[in-house]
């Protein structure tokens, strides 16, 4: 992976935790719904955490395993923000807005441990 600059993922997964801090922000002060908020501001910050982690991986196991908990981590995401908007704490026009970050997110981290997983077994089949 490149560095945390000029990645795509890094970025947007930095950019989706700032804006799942600023939820659960607007979540405390409106309804005081702590649980269910602090649910996604775990989770959703942990997707960049664990993209950040991948960056500093010894081996490709690794790398790969930092991704699929990034990933893990962004499907909870997506539960929380469908429970926030089905729930009516939050509208339809906000849960959109997120969940299409979060997929883009879930379809990016896909894509990366599909490919680094292919590169994976090239090498093994290669030594």
């Amino acid at each position: 992976m490149r560095s945390k600059d000029d990645n795509v993922v890094v970025q947007k997964s930095y950019a989706f935790s700032l804006r799942c801090v600023r939820l659960y922000k607007y979540l405390c002060s409106r309804d005081g719904n702590y649980i269910i908020g602090k649910q996604l501001l775990r989770s959703g910050t942990s997707i960049g955490a664990n993209v950040r982690e991948a960056l500093r991986a010894q081996t490709r196991p690794d790398f790969i395993t930092k991704l699929n908990v990034a990933l893990k981590e962004a499907s909870e995401t997506e539960y929380w923000i469908e429970l926030l908007r089905d729930s009516d704490y939050i509208s339809s026009s906000q849960a959109e807005s997120m969940l299409a970050d979060c997929v883009e997110l879930l379809k990016i981290l896909t894509s990366i441990v599909k490919k680094s997983k292919e590169n994976s077994d090239t090498i093994r089949i290669k030594n």
